[in-house]
């Protein structure tokens, strides 16, 4: 039986994915998420200002600057935990 993600995972995982630009379709796909699940989870960050909507013919999502480093911050705390937790 596999792990479950929590919300800070799976945000982590759309922001990474998002740095470059990513079509909510992708999102779900390379996320493993269905649609309902991925538009709540989409919301999370883009209220927060850790994502944002590019125009275009079809909606994509960006990593903003703020989201960039959130995912630095993650990046540093789990290099603390792995001191602690072997």
């Amino acid at each position: 039986m596999g792990l479950r993600r929590n919300k800070i995972d799976i945000v982590r995982e759309i922001l990474s994915k998002a740095v470059d630009g990513i079509e909510k379709t992708t999102i779900v796909y390379s996320t493993n998420l269905n649609f309902a699940r991925a538009e709540k989870y989409i919301d999370i960050p883009l209220e927060e200002g850790l994502i944002r909507p590019l125009g275009g013919p079809k909606v994509k999502y960006k990593t903003t600057y703020k989201g960039l480093k959130f995912l630095k911050l993650c990046k540093n705390l789990e290099e603390v935990a792995d001191l602690f937790i072997p």
